[in-house]
């Protein structure tokens, strides 16, 4: 098991890498039918008449993934994966079923706190890709970060 991070233990420009998880029909149906029930996520007959062209998981859906795949990753923090807030949230492809996604996760900046000498912000970049490393979500998120005591 990979030891938690600090703040002190990350540099700009460090990757990170999920490992893989395929998603089915089956769950791109159950999850639109509890949270995003619209015909492209529920039918393939009736999303192939959209501009999906086919069935296709709502960017909620893998958003949820995404998260699943960076608290299975190894870019554990110290004190939990604590968001702060997501910038540029993009679903520049659908996710379809049978895709294999994986997700790579790019420090960008690392920010101590003025006032909470204990943590600080860590800005990331989250890529999730398909299995033809065609990107399916992107997006910028600060997590709250701890920092090395002492």
């Amino acid at each position: 098991m990979t030891p938690a991070l600090y703040l002190e233990d990350l540099s700009v420009g460090q990757r990170f890498a999920s490992a893989s998880r395929v998603l089915d029909a089956d769950a791109i149906r159950e999850f639109a039918a509890r949270f995003d029930p619209q015909p492209f996520h529920l039918d393939d007959e009736a999303a192939r008449s959209t501009l999906f062209g086919g069935l296709a998981a709502s960017g909620w859906h893998t958003a949820s993934l995404t998260m699943r795949l960076l608290v299975d990753s190894d870019f554990k923090l110290v004190g939990g994966l604590v968001g702060a807030g997501i910038d540029e949230l993009r679903w520049p492809r659908p996710t379809r079923p049978g895709d294999r996604l994986s997700a790579e996760i790019e420090v960008l900046e690392l920010t101590p706190s003025r006032s909470k000498p204990d943590r600080g912000m860590v800005r990331v970049l989250i890529t999730t890709s398909n299995q033809a490393g065609e990107t399916v979500q992107s997006c910028i998120a600060r997590i709250v970060i701890g920092r090395r005591p002492g």
